[in-house]
């Protein structure tokens, strides 16, 4: 009796290999050994991305806020210390929602951090 290869569990292995480079461009998507190359760099760059993409939507919150501040003629710097030295705890998320959404909220919110940094002494 010949000796048992492993004839399933390669069909299984490679069906899944080219079921996850479903969609590439080329010969990545059909062939074994290029599907698996751009499978890797795939993952790589996901697992890259996920974090950059962190960095970057905290780069267009504070974009979005400076410009709220420079519209109102403050400083982005002006605004996040005076917050924090009154006490409000928001996030560049919701500041940058506030902004967009409700300017009243943001004007009175700039207003309160300003003389909030305006009141107290520097630290020397």
């Amino acid at each position: 009796m010949p000796r048992a290869r492993i004839g399933a569990a390669r069909t299984k292995k490679r069906s899944r290999l080219l079921r996850e480079a479903r969609g590439y461009y080329g010969r990545t998507k059909n062939h074994r050994y290029l599907a698996r190359n751009a499978i890797r760099r795939a993952g790589c760059f996901a697992f890259r991305d996920r974090r950059a993409r962190k960095r970057d939507l905290r780069s267009l919150w504070i974009t979005r806020i400076t410009a709220a501040c420079r519209m109102r003629g403050t400083r982005y710097s002006l605004v996040i210390n005076g917050l924090k030295m009154a006490g409000i705890s928001l996030n560049r998320k919701m500041l940058s929602q506030i902004a967009i959404d409700d300017p009243a909220l943001f004007d009175r919110l700039v207003k309160t951090a300003v003389d909030a940094s305006c009141a107290t002494p520097a630290k020397a």
